[in-house]
């Protein structure tokens, strides 16, 4: 089946870490209306997405260190400050708001490898894309922006009503 997909065993094993990485976000989202890395569903997505960006960092398929690569090393990058917007407060009054913005966008940013790599695969003999840079993809994936944009703006604003319904200062931004 690998070989039909033209994935190798490595590759297998960093989309099923992705794929574990987005559901959890998911049931992270749903439960608890963001995700939070000190929910058992966060800690998993924060985990699994570090290992998807990592193991993506490995991955060659397209030639040398690329655009995905670039995503792998964005995505290490916000996961570690929302987890210390989060943990720590180290942006004060607006950590909360960072730590749920940020790990909303590792959540997005999985949407471009899975889309760019399911669709320029699938459906098999006749894939959707014909490569990474097919502007058939630009749908897909703006889409995924454009819903990006509703959820981060959604966050911002319980956040924010959360905070105006505390009895006490910083009581709602937890």
């Amino acid at each position: 089946m690998l070989e039909l997909l033209n994935i190798t065993a490595f590759g297998a094993f960093h989309t099923l870490i992705a794929i574990v990485g987005v559901i959890a976000g998911f049931v992270a989202l749903i439960a608890h209306r963001e995700i939070r890395i000190t929910s058992r569903s966060g800690a998993i997505f924060f985990w699994f997405t570090i290992g998807a960006a990592v193991t993506g960092l490995f991955i060659f398929r397209r030639g040398g260190f690329g655009a995905p690569h670039v995503l792998s090393v964005l995505t290490l990058l916000v996961l570690p400050l929302g987890w210390f917007a989060e943990r720590r407060r180290s942006f004060g009054r607006l950590s909360v708001y960072v730590a749920a913005l940020f790990n909303l966008t590792a959540l997005f940013f999985h949407f471009i490898p899975a889309f760019v790599e399911s669709l320029t695969r699938l459906p098999l003999g006749a894939p959707y894309a014909a490569g990474p840079e097919d502007p058939r993809l630009f749908g897909p994936i703006g889409t995924a922006f454009v819903l990006y944009l509703f959820a981060a703006i959604w966050q911002t604003l319980r956040i924010r009503g959360a905070a105006r319904r505390s009895p006490s200062p910083g009581a709602g931004l937890a």
